[in-house]
């Protein structure tokens, strides 16, 4: 790889990098919006949920639909309606009137966030083909490192200097100008799966084997444990003793710090072992933090945290080193499948602490109730990581003895 090439790639790389962050943010941003816009418009907290809905699913549906579309229209132009997509929902957050243009923009937000990750993920794969999951797992720094940027600028712009969300909501315009502009100058390469020669039937028809399909639903297991116990945690934590809010930055800080440094891990335990590694670390640090309260709190949240680490980037490098005929259209729906899952697992993580709290509360618990239903829901999330723990290992054993036989009949021929 030339200089240039390689100058022009790492521009790349920091454009999506900074979409990527907008991305991030908008989540932070959304805890810190409940109260203003409940206030303001007079809503209630099914009303703010109904708003905030078509962050995931307008995410799910924009990655399910730009897969496919990747390809046809590339990467650039799927970025440009990203750009439009988050441009227009900060506009019609600014102008809102009514809970109706509020659900708009959030509408047009998560479209333009799905759009980010259809054409980033391939993006990265294709610039760098020989370092596939490490510089996805790089690439996805910024996601938590997104969530603690935007976590400290509201928690400094509307509890320390008093702004008001509209001020708040003015910041995305920064990181949404940045990458259009550098996105805007720059040419973009083809897929891998075009320049591979592999056709739109044969991508179609590898997301259809039964080794992805395991995966995808695996996608489902893995980004319910990261992403519904991350937005769960302050209230998980609430009768703790501790500020559950502190404990999911340091969460996020972990996370971008050990995805920044992926690649020994890559190369000592390749994608499938990360992924087995990354399961049992989850279950444990959950069981941990079932039973924690106070400072301690800090350190099952280090356990959790070195888990989940890994668990998206590795599982879309995953996809794309072991199944690569499957393309954009793969890494859109692993995506989309682990951005829907998030969607469904909120509201039941919700019930089940409702009906923990409840049963605590009848038998007499008292003040201590919270803590208990904070205390069991945890265990019960940890069922997830517990399964894929299983189920990797079961990959890792069929794939070794794969391995192993094809190699004795090369050695035999």
């Amino acid at each position: 790889m030339s200089n240039n090439t390689t100058i022009h790639s790492n521009k790349l790389f920091l454009a999506s990098r900074i979409a990527l962050i907008f991305t991030a943010m908008t989540f932070a941003f959304r805890a810190s919006l409940e109260g203003p816009w409940g206030s303001e418009f007079h809503l209630d907290e099914v009303q703010i949920g109904w708003i905030f809905s078509p962050a995931f699913w307008g995410f799910t549906l924009a990655m399910v639909f730009g897969g496919p579309l990747c390809d046809v229209l590339g990467m650039k132009r799927l970025l440009g309606l990203a750009f439009v997509g988050h441009i227009a929902g900060v506009v019609v957050y600014l102008t809102a009137k009514d809970a109706t243009m509020l659900f708009i923009g959030t509408l047009c937000i998560g479209i333009g966030n799905g759009m980010v990750e259809a054409a980033c993920n391939p993006l990265v794969v294709t610039l760098y083909p020989n370092n596939k999951t490490t510089m996805l797992n790089r690439f996805h720094v910024w996601f938590p490192g997104g969530i603690v940027i935007g976590g400290l600028i509201a928690y400094l712009m509307m509890n320390k200097l008093h702004l008001g969300w509209h001020a708040l909501i003015a910041v995305l315009f920064i990181p949404a100008i940045i990458y259009g502009l550098l996105f805007l100058r720059l040419d973009f390469p083809k897929t891998e799966r075009v320049t591979s020669g592999v056709s739109t039937k044969a991508m179609f028809l590898a997301c259809l084997t039964p080794l992805f399909l395991i995966m995808l639903a695996s996608m489902f297991l893995t980004a319910a444990t990261e992403l519904g116990t991350n937005q769960w945690l302050p209230g998980l934590l609430q009768g703790a003793g501790v500020e559950g809010i502190l404990v999911l930055v340091f969460i996020n800080g972990v996370m971008a710090l050990g995805r920044s440094f992926a690649g020994p891990v890559v190369h000592r335990l390749n994608p499938n072992g990360m992924l087995i590694c990354s399961a049992i670390l989850a279950a444990i640090g959950l069981i941990l933090l079932s039973r924690a309260s106070g400072y301690a709190a800090f350190g099952a949240a280090l356990v959790f945290a070195m888990g989940v680490c890994f668990f998206w980037p590795t599982m879309l490098g995953f996809v794309s080193e072991y199944l690569p005929k499957t393309g954009a259209l793969g890494l859109s729906l692993m995506g989309g499948a682990g951005m829907f899952s998030t969607a469904l697992i909120l509201p039941v993580m919700g019930g089940w602490y409702k009906n923990f709290k409840a049963a605590a509360v009848a038998s007499g618990a008292g003040s201590s109730a919270d803590a208990i239903a904070g205390s069991n829901t945890f265990m019960k999330v940890a069922i997830m990581p517990a399964i894929l723990i299983v189920v990797f290992a079961l990959i890792y054993v069929v794939r070794r003895k794969t391995y192993v036989a094809h190699k004795q009949q090369a050695q035999a021929v």
